[in-house]
């Protein structure tokens, strides 16, 4: 019998099925994303999730920013900063999780938010964090998207941390560049 050569280029029955079709729901999506190493892969059940670009499709995404997998998270967060109107609905839970690391993940999810949406969030954020790194973070957002709607939380905090050396001179950076610097 001669040997059958497959088109590399042509995909075999076995990937075509494991290749993520627009039928698949968000949560499949999902689940195949968590155990899923090759990068490629990984690439193509992203794109997947962000040509959903739903709120179901967020979720899926926000879910894995408790992965272990760093390369997992930042992906995560790359695709959720490409959908901000879907991201939108779940960074409110984001915000608020009682993990910390994921709240300072979802700082970088906020960025890409507008502007008015971005201020009103990370001040919520601000105005109750007990953590500095968590607020350190929004600070950092903040000097890139504040306005001065978000100057009275950026003022409590710098009350609240001002035994933290590096958070009232980051706030301080981020007033003067709002216009209410010290």
């Amino acid at each position: 019998m001669p040997l059958v050569r497959h088109d590399p280029l042509k995909p075999t029955m076995a990937s075509a099925a494991s290749e993520p079709t627009p039928r698949r729901s968000a949560e499949e999506l999902g689940r195949a994303l968590a155990t899923e190493r090759d990068l490629r892969s990984r690439d193509a059940l992203l794109a997947a999730l962000l040509a959903i670009a739903d709120p179901a499709a967020a979720a899926v995404l926000a879910g894995h920013l408790r992965s272990e997998d760093a390369g997992l998270r930042n992906a995560c967060i790359e695709t959720l900063q490409a959908m901000p109107a879907a991201a939108g609905a779940v960074l409110p839970d984001l915000l608020s999780d009682p993990d910390p690391d994921v709240r300072l993940l979802a700082t970088e999810i906020v960025r890409t938010q507008p502007t008015d949406v971005a201020n009103e969030l990370l001040a919520g954020l601000l105005d109750g964090e007990t953590h500095p790194n968590v607020c350190g973070a929004a600070v950092e957002v903040l000097a890139e998207v504040g306005t001065v709607a978000a100057v009275p939380a950026l003022e409590a905090a710098r009350t609240r941390f001002a035994a933290q050396a590096f958070l009232p001179m980051a706030i301080d950076t981020v007033l003067v560049r709002l216009g209410q610097g010290r």
